[in-house]
């Protein structure tokens, strides 16, 4: 699987940071991980398991303890810290750059940050930026719309009608995410999340008609720029011989960047209504996440019904 990066001096704009030293590769730094790290135990000497490829937080713990050593201990240690050539060191809290911090990434050419944001709002927003961009991902063919908070991402052969059902699901007042083109990242364990390639963002595409720009034609509030992927919808054309799910006991699923998300098959053919169909869909996925599985009750209540109604031996008979 190919693996991305996201430029140090992207982040730097990002979090509108300001660069106290800027190191001489500060342009085509790549960062490879989305971790973050603080590194109390290491300027304490402690260099086991040490992972130089994370940024470094610094906060009011690890500045405050480094400005109680002498001097020349606080070069030591800053020199100890930055001869692993990290990506950059952030200060938080609006700290200073001290003389020894300063000599120390001069001498290995480290960049240092300083913002004025705490340490756990900073490193939340860095985790959040990084692992974004660094995600896994890839594009599939599709439309992904949010129903009633439910992602969904529509899939089927092309011309089956999944433009169409998108705006015939945005007069119903949900919302487009991406038409033909999803980008899909899984940004957690867990968690896949798709939006529209910026060429075609707030694009859709009907056969006869052309491109149409939905925001302008539906309203600014008819469109988002990204959602999470909670269901995938397959859309495919009748089948007289298919053996379709009429009771939906049973969860199917698909794996995407190794996640496995719910699916469901749905036929269309003249006369069934598919935006109101996948509207069913998402309240009813949306029910599932809640712990409430509509199928396996009915499927419950027919159990029990039977069992009340079965016929018992008369005791009288000879």
């Amino acid at each position: 699987m190919q693996t991305y990066t996201y430029k140090l001096s992207k982040l730097a704009q990002e979090l509108d940071a300001q660069i106290v030293y800027s190191a001489s590769d500060f342009d085509t730094v790549e960062i490879v991980t989305g971790d973050v790290h603080r590194p109390g135990l290491q300027l304490a000497d402690y260099y086991d398991y040490f992972e130089p490829t994370r940024i470094q937080l610094i906060g009011k713990m690890e500045y405050s303890y480094m400005e109680k050593q002498l001097p020349e201990v606080r070069q030591k240690k800053w020199e100890a810290l930055l001869r692993y050539k990290v990506p950059a060191l952030i200060l938080c809290h609006g700290a200073e750059i001290t003389t020894e911090l300063k000599a120390a990434c001069t001498k290995y050419d480290v960049t240092v940050l300083v913002t004025d944001e705490n340490t756990t709002d900073i490193m939340s927003t860095v985790i959040r930026t990084i692992k974004k961009e660094t995600a896994p991902r890839l594009t599939q063919h599709g439309v992904l719309v949010e129903v009633y908070g439910i992602g969904m991402l529509l899939v089927g052969e092309s011309g089956v009608g999944k433009s169409e059902t998108a705006i015939e699901l945005l007069k119903r007042g949900h919302r487009l995410v991406a038409d033909d083109a999803v980008e899909i990242r899984a940004i957690d364990l867990n968690v896949l999340r798709g939006e529209a390639p910026e060429l075609i963002r707030h694009y859709v595409e009907l056969r006869g008609l052309g491109i149409i720009d939905v925001r302008r034609i539906f309203g600014f509030g008819s469109v988002k720029a990204y959602q999470n992927i909670h269901m995938v919808a397959n859309i495919e054309p009748w089948k007289d011989s298919a053996n379709y799910d009429r009771l939906g006991v049973s969860e199917s699923t698909v794996e995407i960047l190794g996640i496995r998300i719910p699916s469901v098959t749905i036929p269309v053919k003249p006369g069934r209504n598919l935006a109101v169909i996948l509207e069913v869909a998402a309240m009813n996925q949306r029910q599932k996440f809640m712990g409430y599985n509509s199928a396996l009750e009915f499927t419950k209540k027919i159990e029990t019904h039977l069992e009340e109604n079965a016929i018992k031996p008369d005791v009288n008979e000879d």
